[in-house]
This record gives C-alpha cells, sequence and structure tokens, in this order.
C-alpha cells in the first residue's frame, strides 16, 4: 500500500484555497437571501395570514422534507425544460438560489420561534403605546428575536458552506469542483480529497469561533 503523497497535498492547498472566495460568496449570498425569506415567511405564519400562509407553510414542507441535491437538480436540470427564463441561469446562480430556497425553510421555523420566544409583556406594552405590527417588530421584537436566533442562524451558516460542495453536480468549479478535476488528472483522490476536507474543516473552525465570540459579546450586552 502506497503512502499519502504530502507533497502533492501541500501542493495542492494554493490551488484549492484560490476557490476559497467563490465558496464564501455562494454562502454568503445564499445566507442573505435565506435571511430575508425566512423572515418575512416566520412573520407570515406568525400573524396567519389568509392563503398565504398555507402556501408558506407547503413551501416549508417541500424544502425541508426534500433532499438538497434533488432540489439542486430539479431546479438547474428540471425547470429550465418547462420556464423558459431559467435556461439562462449559471451553475452558480442556480447554487445560490437553491440553496436559499433550502436553507430559508429551515430558518424560518427558527426565527419564528425566537419571534415567540420574546416575552409577550413586549407585545402588550408595544399595542398600548399604538405602535403598528410594523413598527412594533422592526422596533421591538425583531431586535430581541435576532439575539435568541443569533446562534441557530450562525450554524446555519456554516451549514450553508459545506453545502455548496454540491454546487460542483451544476458543474460549477468551486472547492470540491476543483479538488475533483485535480484527482482526476492525479488518480490521487484521498489526498485531493483530504486537502478539500481540512480547508473546509479550518473554514468552519474559524466561523465557529466567531459565533462563540459573538455568543459571549451578546450575552454581555444583556447582563446587569
Amino acid at each position: 500500500m502506497d503512502g499519502l503523497d504530502t507533497g502533492y497535498m501541500i501542493g495542492l492547498f494554493p490551488i484549492i484555497l484560490s476557490y476559497v472566495p467563490l465558496t464564501l460568496t455562494m454562502a454568503v449570498t445564499a445566507m442573505a437571501g435565506a435571511l430575508v425569506l425566512a423572515s418575512a415567511q416566520a412573520i407570515i405564519r406568525i400573524f396567519r395570514l389568509p392563503v398565504i400562509d398555507q402556501l408558506v407553510a407547503l413551501f416549508i414542507s417541500f424544502f425541508r422534507g426534500t433532499p438538497l441535491l434533488v432540489q439542486l437538480f430539479l431546479f438547474y436540470y428540471g425547470l429550465p425544460r418547462v420556464v423558459s427564463a431559467l435556461t439562462s441561469i449559471d451553475g452558480v446562480t442556480a447554487a445560490i438560489i437553491g440553496l436559499t430556497l433550502h436553507f430559508s425553510a429551515y430558518m424560518a421555523e427558527s426565527i419564528r420561534a425566537a419571534i415567540l420566544g420574546v416575552d409577550r409583556s413586549q407585545w402588550e406594552a408595544s399595542e398600548a403605546i399604538g405602535m403598528t405590527r410594523g413598527q412594533m417588530l422592526r422596533r421591538i421584537i425583531l431586535p430581541q428575536a435576532a439575539r435568541i436566533a443569533a446562534p441557530t442562524l450562525m450554524n446555519y451558516f456554516i451549514d450553508i458552506i459545506k453545502s455548496t460542495s454540491l454546487a460542483f453536480t451544476l458543474g460549477v468549479t468551486e472547492m470540491m469542483g476543483a479538488a475533483q478535476k485535480e484527482a482526476a488528472g492525479s488518480f490521487l483522490y484521498l489526498e485531493a480529497f483530504l486537502v478539500v476536507a481540512f480547508i473546509y474543516w479550518g473554514m468552519v473552525e474559524f466561523f465557529s469561533f466567531f459565533q462563540r465570540q459573538l455568543e459571549v459579546r451578546m450575552q454581555k450586552a444583556f447582563v446587569r
């Protein structure tokens, strides 16, 4: 049995690292879109807006109940057959949209729980001074809910980073795609995939450390 080709691995690190900006761009963009979409879904579910509430519930059920890879394939390979406008979408855009829709369904429930976790007296006090629903959410409820939901949302961001590895199935050359191509040329699959695994691991550890620091800072802000 041959040992690991460490020289090849060392030389491969700069190549794979050059694709980190693309991975982070996809992750950050998907996270931002998912956060906006999830917040809207959560508010609709809380106030139970007629018809829209049922549609949102169906949306959440579908995207939570089917694998992300299947959703990416449906969106990139399937829907363009019936929606001509989607034929011009490239793999990166399709991956971002797929990640946004998928994770918004999960984040919506977390945000809804965080909003409902705000003490009821805050809602009643806001109503008592004549605030509209929009003012109440924007000024009182959502800032408090953000503190409650922040750790969970950060975990979802880390999951999004790892899930960007599926973009290579849509023809996107990101970190996983680059590792696949390098391995196909050298036949050193173990070394190539170990390199990409170490890089993902390092990224996750970095953002996990950031998450812990953020939690400490947010807790200090509310300690009297």
